[in-house]
């Protein structure tokens, strides 16, 4: 029978340079999607999903993320004086509770798979999810939710994964495998950002993981790869042919964050998706569609 898991680590200390220079001072988990930050949409799948404990792994100049998921207790008062429930009901983010909510820093940029290893000690001896806050997925059933279905079955390792054009392998990390019905793919290898001429699929791995413990083991090990760093991969692919390894096909929309089209694309989609906003936007894309930008 499966271990429950019960943790989720969000790697939050990179610098983000892609958005630079709103990430100068603001990190770049809290740019937000319509009106929320991108970390308060990964923390709400992760406890939709029925994760029990939050880990944020996260460096230098992230306070604001912990300031975020406590409470304000001086706004919260203004507000109320000032009458404004909705406002009020809209700062009730997903205050976590003592004691299910920690912060550790990774003190050198040294890759995700060195993030993942920093929260070594919280996690202890158990599986637990990764998720990667700048990859925003919009879905029905959560995304975790549906790799945590997976993991109930298999007892293994689950990654979340998307087809990607042969010419873009060398940006992720890419899965060899040895059967796929179409959802669910038998993991026997993947490598880091390969050539597209050297790459085993187009199956790309995004930024949701389900591990189990023993990654910890390889991580110490402190070997770098792609670009010098400590990748998450590389340690993944040590455990293949120890435990089941699985790539899962999930139901829904992934938009990479990370990029400046696709978060401008996740904001698009969200607004739309609001039926309080969805035919104000229409109405500008419509305008701007048609060559009119007033």
């Amino acid at each position: 029978m499966a271990k429950q898991v019960r943790k989720a680590v969000f790697p939050v200390g990179g610098l983000g340079t892609r958005f630079l220079p709103a990430t100068k001072a603001m990190p770049k988990e809290m740019l937000p999607v319509v009106d929320k930050p991108l970390v308060q949409y990964a923390v709400e799948e992760a406890l939709d999903a029925g994760i029990e404990e939050i880990i944020f792994v996260t460096g230098r100049g992230k306070a604001a993320i912990e300031d975020f998921f406590d409470h304000s207790v001086e706004l919260r008062q203004v507000l109320g004086e000032r009458g404004k429930d909705a406002e009020l009901h809209a700062i009730d983010v997903p205050v976590l509770e003592p004691g299910r909510v920690a912060y550790t820093r990774q003190q050198d940029a040294l890759g995700l798979g060195h993030a993942v290893w920093c929260a070594r000690e919280l996690v202890g001896d158990e599986p637990f999810a990764v998720l990667l806050a700048d990859d925003l997925v919009m879905a029905e059933t959560p995304c975790l939710k549906q790799m945590l279905d997976v993991y109930t079955k298999t007892s293994g390792n689950v990654v979340a994964v998307v087809d990607v054009p042969k010419e873009h392998t060398e940006r992720y990390g890419i899965l060899e495998i040895a059967s796929d019905d179409g959802r669910l793919a038998e993991v026997t290898g993947m490598v880091e950002k390969p050539d597209p001429d050297d790459a085993p699929s187009t199956l790309s791995i995004i930024g949701r993981y389900i591990l189990l413990p023993r990654v910890f083991d390889y991580l110490s090990d402190r070997k770098t790869g792609a670009g010098g760093e400590i990748q998450l991969t590389d340690s993944m692919a040590r455990m293949i042919g120890e435990a089941p390894f699985h790539g899962l096909r999930f139901e829904g929309i992934r938009f990479d964050c990370g990029d400046k089209s696709g978060f401008f694309e996740a904001n698009v989609a969200f607004a739309l998706a609001r039926a309080e906003l969805h035919d104000q936007v229409q109405e500008v894309i419509n305008r701007y569609a048609n060559g009119s930008d007033r």
